[in-house]
């Protein structure tokens, strides 16, 4: 059973007052899923907007990431296939991160 798809991801950054925030949207054709992700530029540090993209994207794609593997074992239970009970794994980044 030989198959390709492709499916898109959009990545959106937005930066304001030393805050980025970023969301994640994959797009598989029939339906959507969205990881959001932000980053603080601590006031101690330079401004470097950059830094803040790559910390809120990173967090963004980690959130659609884990999202996505939950869609998964939902889609497994409903048949049937759940693998059986698995720890959660730690958080990515700080606690108070947006996922």
């Amino acid at each position: 059973m030989a198959r390709t798809v492709e499916w898109a991801v959009r990545l959106y950054l937005f930066e304001e007052d030393g805050t980025t925030k970023a969301r994640a949207v994959l797009d598989t054709g029939t339906s959507t899923v969205t990881g959001h992700g932000t980053a603080r530029c601590s006031p101690e540090d330079p401004d470097v907007p950059e830094i803040g993209d790559e910390l809120a994207a990173g967090r963004a794609l980690t959130g659609l990431g884990r999202l996505l593997m939950r869609v998964a074992d939902q889609d497994l239970a409903g048949l049937g296939a759940a693998p059986p009970g698995r720890a959660r794994p730690a958080p990515y980044g700080w606690a108070d991160a947006a996922l």
